[in-house]
């Protein structure tokens, strides 16, 4: 019936010699035979069960899925979930077991295989052996992948949580800045007994008995106080609108999470027609960032420029006109200028008074809200007066001038 039928029958003559005819002897003459006939059946037809290579893989190399505590199927979520768990768990600066450096790096290399498609892919299909030495294919041209941890599991915890220590805020650090990823999404902890905070989510840093973690936005990072610089405008800009480009320099965080860089940047700042001074324009988050801060906003103070002719006041300009005492006796016409470089004569028939104040309808500045309507264009008179009169002509002041 088989091909293999002579190996049964020199097995079985062999088994018979060593063993004798004796009953006993011939049970385990038929025990021995029954096992060596299923060998040669299995080497024959490849085995009585064909083992799937992931199967096989597993008892080849490290089972990241084991490790993390997960299934085969998982998806992002549970992964990232599985390694949050485990990561506070076993992080040597709250675990003091023996092994619990190990079983930190173990945890950080399986969370950067599995949260990876491309390393995850590779690791399914040739388990860890194949994805250290290059057992995939990473495209059509032939070359292989190959896989190396980068060996520094802090610098992954730190790159997951934003920050190297999310500890400081429940074991009282001297730090006064909270962590970066204890956001909403980041800290769905699982109130069970593997959980690093449970104790806390139970009786609270007030003593109190709670049943539920301590509210999440607690555990936010702090930002930074704003960074403000003024910024020096003509009152030219503000009528016509501008844009100001402002080179910062400030230190931001590498991929690491931990390691910084110092680099410079471009903020480019609209200054929109007629801008009051004081207004704020803001640059969220530009400042400088440190493994345990949020970002300062960057802002911008408008202020004027002294100019040598005008200031504002709100909406409106004012011009401050000199003008002789003879002209303010006898009437004159004033030139006054614009905020536009225009030139409007002004006639002054009137005797013109210390005080005295006159206003020229829609010359001043824009409306911030609605720039095509315009403020006034205050004119304010200052008579100069002369430093010394001739007697003869004081005389004849005296005679013309009204007494009171």
């Amino acid at each position: 019936m088989f091909k293999c039928d002579h190996r049964q029958r020199e097995c079985n003559e062999y088994f018979h010699k060593s063993f004798g005819d004796g009953v006993a002897e011939k049970r385990r003459t038929t025990f021995f035979s029954l096992g060596i006939t299923l060998g040669i059946l299995s080497a024959h037809f490849g085995g009585t069960k064909s083992l799937s290579q992931k199967e096989h893989l597993v008892e080849m190399g490290k089972d990241y899925y084991k490790i993390l505590g997960i299934p085969n199927g998982a998806n992002e979520d549970e992964i990232k979930k599985a390694y949050r768990k485990m990561a506070l768990k076993y992080h040597p600066d709250k675990n003091k077991d023996s092994n619990a450096e190990d079983k930190f790096k173990e945890i950080a290399e399986a969370y950067d295989v599995l949260s990876d498609p491309k390393k995850r892919a590779v690791y399914d299909q040739y388990g860890e052996e194949g994805l250290k030495t290059g057992g995939g294919s990473s495209n059509n041209s032939g070359s292989t992948f190959h896989y190396t941890f980068h060996g520094d599991p802090h610098a992954t915890f730190a790159s997951f949580f934003g920050g190297s220590n999310p500890f400081d805020i429940f074991f009282g650090s001297s730090r006064t800045r909270m962590p970066n990823g204890f956001e909403h999404e980041d800290m769905d902890i699982d109130e069970d007994d593997d959980d690093p905070f449970n104790a806390f989510g139970r009786f609270g840093v007030n003593g109190f008995h709670r049943r539920h973690p301590e509210p999440l936005n607690s555990r936010r990072k702090v930002q930074d106080p704003p960074v403000v610089h003024e910024l020096r405008v003509s009152l030219e800009e503000i009528f016509h609108g501008c844009t100001k480009r402002m080179k910062i320099t400030r230190r931001r965080l590498n991929p690491d999470g931990r390691s910084m860089r110092t680099e410079d940047k471009i903020l480019n700042i609209v200054i929109k027609r007629g801008w009051k001074e004081g207004t704020k324009i803001t640059f969220p988050k530009e400042g400088d960032s440190t493994p345990d801060n949020i970002p300062a906003d960057i802002v911008f103070l408008l202020k004027d420029k002294p100019h040598a002719h005008f200031k504002r006041d709100g909406t409106n300009v004012v011009y401050t006109a000199k003008i002789s005492l003879k002209e303010a006796l006898c009437g004159c016409t004033v030139n006054i200028p614009t905020i536009d470089g225009r030139v409007i004569p002004l006639p002054c028939s009137d005797v013109i008074k210390p005080g005295t104040v006159k206003r020229l309808r829609g010359e001043g500045m824009p409306f911030p809200k609605v720039p095509t309507q315009r403020g006034d264009l205050i004119v304010e008179f200052q008579v100069r007066f002369p430093d010394r009169i001739p007697l003869q002509t004081r005389e004849i002041l005296k005679q013309h001038l009204p007494s009171s």
